[in-house]
């Protein structure tokens, strides 16, 4: 499914040239078939990730409030083995993170080999929250956007696949969502008068997030922008996109696997012939 895909530093971001909404002709119910079927692809591959032990993933999620962050988290990390996935949400840094350089209480939970890691939000509030609300001098954010490019080389360097995605919600249908949060019982927990204030930036946040993902896009950690008004498209355009980036790594996890098998059955066969053929009482 087509997602705007930016793999090269320097390329200009227009987010009001790219969709929110799903392509004409996809449906709800191809959809769904299709999520499926990605969702049990996406599991055999993180079996084969996780004892290979070569690679991790890296998810960034970012968005607008409201534009679904936590829903893409439950359906399509949902589809993989919790033992090997770890979720961690960054919110305001706490007196002991701000004591220390802005990505250290990032890279303390980039996923070991073999493992996934979702962000839910990420080092780049640090050049979007920052930005938008003055929090450091200029200077200080501007240099941050090389900063977290050389992380996140660095990262790619030791194995890890790196994906971000921006939730590319409408004003509109954010608002509609925010106003569905005060009507239903069930999520007027999430409810924060920060939403509606974080609106009034609007246009800010629009320059911080094309700024980002103009200064910030590699081949090695692309951004995507996923159309984010309609739930069930916004999750298949991740799944795609996450089972994709994995694809390529498929048949060097089966050698690596297929190795280790034949490195355990020789030590075996060693182990066996050392004690007469017998196992050890």
């Amino acid at each position: 499914m087509p997602a705007a895909r930016f793999d090269e530093s320097g390329r200009k971001v227009r987010l009001s040239d790219i969709s929110t909404d799903p392509p004409d002709g996809v449906t709800k119910e191809e959809a769904a078939n299709r999520f499926e079927s990605l969702n049990q692809e996406m599991f055999r591959l993180q079996e084969l990730m996780w004892g290979a032990r070569l690679n991790s993933v890296l998810v960034v999620l970012q968005g607008r409030d409201a534009a679904g962050k936590d829903g893409s988290i439950k359906h399509v990390v949902g589809a993989l083995n919790p033992r090997g996935v770890n979720v961690v949400s960054f919110g305001v840094p706490t007196t002991e993170e701000r004591e220390h350089d802005f990505l250290w209480r990032v890279h303390r939970h980039a996923p070991r080999r073999g493992e996934f890691a979702i962000f839910n939000r990420s080092h780049y509030e640090d050049v979007l929250v920052a930005r938008v609300h003055d929090l450091v001098p200029k200077p200080l954010w501007k240099a941050r956007y090389g900063h977290i490019s050389d992380f996140e080389e660095l990262l790619a360097e030791h194995g890890t696949i790196v994906l971000k995605f921006f939730l590319h919600i409408s004003k509109k249908e954010q608002e509609k969502r925010l106003l569905e949060r005060e009507r239903d019982p069930s999520t007027a927990w999430k409810l924060n008068v920060n939403d509606w204030k974080e609106r009034e930036h609007w246009d800010d946040y629009t320059d911080a997030y094309e700024s980002v993902i103009e200064k910030c896009s590699a081949r090695h950690a692309p951004w995507y922008v996923v159309p984010a008004d309609s739930k069930w498209y916004r999750n298949l355009v991740i799944a795609e996109a996450v089972t994709a980036a994995m694809r390529p790594y498929k048949q060097a996890w089966l050698d690596k696997l297929d190795a280790d098998g034949a490195e355990g059955r020789r030590a075996l066969a060693e182990h066996r012939r050392g004690h007469g053929g017998r196992e050890e009482d």
